[in-house]
């Protein structure tokens, strides 16, 4: 018989929906009927592309035993972390507090009022078991006990103080921060820190930025050696483009499957400015493949893009996309398959598991159209196995981050099918998830949710729009993304220069979330600061530079100590730095196509283009911007401060080179 959740808009909680645990999305009747029977909460937190949440919901949550425990003792509430990410935020803390570590699935134990006094991530069937006979005799025999010590947990959680030192990042700061990066960077393999490694697209975007202001040669050598070593290896899919959310080891050959969009799209625009900024043909590649991969697999019929690709199919991790050599040979016959099996590091004892390998691409081809013909037949056989299911809900935040990257995509890739892709997705957003001037957080098949939108949905959707006003001179999306940082700053800031998670008038959970840090996604307060920036450099608005200087401030203790989680923020302050440099572009044709042409090839850190008549409504910089002699004209400005115009695409490239 399903359950409750058969009614909710996130897919994750779909495929709980015929467990026969008595589930309840998260919500005040959840916390009502816990009160009312006075029994704790068994709260389950995870998202659909975690493959350790389908073991345990195999395992534990679709098994009678489990399920009676946890229907007789418990009010057992499930969440979708990414749709409700202030609730994951509070509870994720509650856990790295009490066990030092943290993961999905969470499992948390908390009283009826919602306080954790338990907190753990998987559990095997046997384990849980014991946990929940354990946890349902002490709440008989030892309540008051266990109530005083939630209490002290969400107290210490509430004390826990802001940090920020209110002194902007200093170029001298933005040095030191590279010179750490550098101190842990891995010069065998690419990447920082040991195994499992990430993808550290905003570090690298910090790094192009630094590189480009200052000339440190390291930098490039970096964002080149992780560049080269992500899509060499296993992370990166060979065939169809696109990248797995980690490797699990430090050669980036295994990865974890699971394909999120947050990363593909910050990835893409990582190798977008990889590519203009060295002319890499691989960056160029995998820049395409990556952008195709989104479109292909990723987009929804409203316009928007979904989530994730899972790690599983037919709940066997990599089924879709490992192969062994005996595979290799039924597909292409045996001279091709031990050519491609060396070509693409398969090999008899396996690197994934034994006797199946990951693909790896560690060379270029010799022979580039028998690839492509190889390419083609693996892709195509691997199209009849089973594939691994997609989450279709549409979340605003990553959403934001796709029409960035596709936005850029369109422009220096030359595509427009690109570009036409990221219009349609800021058609879909600001039509639909918006409601009443106020961001929700996801839809699903058109119908918006009901979770209200974080501070990452207003900074990185702001982001995107703004990004797109510059490709396409629309003045409508610079007015959107205005609205959107009015809005964010009005609700989310914290009156000391940074931003809280959640709006002053959302639900009221037992702390307000906060974090400066930048995980696998810009953070609220990192991506609010950058959208504040360029739309102050779009629009002149002092108010809004003021905001980002003091949103980068309150984050100058995290860059100074850790700045592998402050990618964004120091990318911003590289920005910041240098000026951001505005270029307006005033007139129409092909002389006016070659200087924005030359503008964007400029990889001065955070520079903002506009482009249309002089004196285009609605959009400032354009404004009192003539014609030279009846001739386009481009003027290069610092905050609206601009030389003289010049017509050339030569002397614009001059003016970029000395002002940086």
């Amino acid at each position: 018989m399903a359950n409750r959740l058969t009614q909710s808009t996130s897919p994750y909680l779909l495929q709980h929906k015929d467990n026969p645990v008595d589930w309840w999305e998260w919500g005040p009747e959840a916390l009502a009927e816990a009160e009312r029977l006075s029994k704790p909460i068994f709260l389950s937190v995870g998202y659909a592309a975690c493959h350790w949440c389908h073991v345990m919901a195999h395992e534990s949550f679709e098994d009678d035993q489990v399920a009676a425990a946890l229907n007789a003792g418990f009010v057992a509430i499930k969440v979708d972390r990414e749709e409700r990410p202030d609730i994951d935020a509070i509870y994720m803390s509650a856990t790295t507090a009490l066990t030092g570590r943290g993961g999905w699935p969470m499992t948390c134990l908390l009283t009826p009022a919602g306080q954790p006094f338990f907190c753990g991530t998987y559990y095997p069937k046997p384990a849980l078991l014991r946990l929940l006979g354990q946890v349902s005799d002490a709440w008989t025999h030892q309540r008051d006990e266990i109530l005083a010590g939630g209490e002290r947990i969400v107290q210490a959680l509430r004390e826990t103080p802001a940090t920020g030192l209110q002194t902007p990042l200093s170029a001298t700061g933005l040095g030191q921060a590279e010179a750490r990066l550098a101190g842990g960077y891995d010069w065998q393999d690419g990447g920082f820190g040991p195994a499992p490694k990430f993808p550290p697209s905003m570090v690298l975007e910090f790094l192009l930025r630094h590189w480009a202001r200052t000339g440190t040669g390291r930098d490039l050598q970096m964002v080149e050696g992780t560049c080269t070593a992500m899509a060499r290896g296993g992370m990166y899919d060979q065939l169809a483009g696109g990248f797995a959310r980690y490797s699990v080891d430090a050669g980036w050959v295994v990865p974890h499957f699971e394909k999120m969009l947050y990363d593909n799209a910050q990835l893409l625009r990582v190798y977008l400015h990889l590519w203009r900024a060295t002319g890499s043909p691989l960056a160029d590649r995998v820049s395409r493949q990556t952008a195709d991969f989104l479109l292909r697999d990723l987009g929804t019929g409203e316009g928007g893009f979904a989530s994730s690709l899972d790690a599983d199919a037919e709940a066997v991790e990599g089924l879709t996309y490992v192969w062994t050599t005996r595979q290799l040979v039924e597909v292409l016959g045996e001279p091709d398959a031990l050519r491609a099996a060396a070509l693409l590091g398969v090999t008899d004892s396996g690197t994934f598991e034994p006797g199946r390998s990951t693909l790896q691409l560690r060379t270029e081809p010799e022979d580039a159209q028998w690839w492509e013909a190889i390419r083609n037949r693996l892709l195509g056989s691997r199209g009849l196995r089973p594939q691994p299911a997609r989450d279709d809900k549409v979340v605003t935040g990553w959403n934001g981050l796709a029409i960035s990257a596709l936005s850029e995509a369109g422009l220096l890739l030359g595509d427009s099918v690109y570009l036409q892709a990221a219009q349609r997705c800021a058609r879909f957003l600001t039509g639909s998830h918006l409601v009443g001037g106020r961001l929700r957080r996801a839809s699903r098949a058109g119908v918006v949710g009901a979770a209200t939108g974080v501070a990452d949905d207003y900074g990185n959707l702001a982001e995107g729009l703004l990004t797109l006003h510059q490709a396409t001179g629309d003045p409508r999306w610079l007015t959107a993304a205005g609205e959107l940082l009015d809005t964010a700053l009005a609700h989310f800031a914290d009156g000391r220069g940074g931003f809280f998670d959640t709006a002053d008038d959302a639900e009221q959970l037992f702390t307000r979330p906060r974090s400066a840090a930048d995980n696998a996604e810009p953070a609220g307060q990192s991506s609010l600061s950058g959208a504040l920036l360029t739309y102050s450099a779009l629009t002149g608005s002092s108010r809004h530079r003021e905001a980002a200087d003091a949103a980068v401030a309150a984050a100058a203790v995290l860059a100074a100590e850790n700045p592998r989680f402050a990618g964004w923020t120091l990318a911003v302050a590289e920005a910041m730095v240098t000026g951001p440099l505005q270029v307006a572009v005033v007139g129409e044709g092909p002389q006016a196509w070659d200087l924005l042409r030359v503008a964007r090839a400029s990889t001065s850190p955070g520079l903002v283009t506009a482009h249309g008549s002089p004196d285009a409504p609605g959009v400032p910089l354009l404004a009192h911007r003539p014609l030279v002699a009846g001739l386009a004209a481009a003027y290069l400005c610092r905050g609206f401060v601009c030389d003289r115009p010049v017509t050339s695409p030569q002397e614009l490239a001059s003016a970029l080179a000395e002002k940086g």
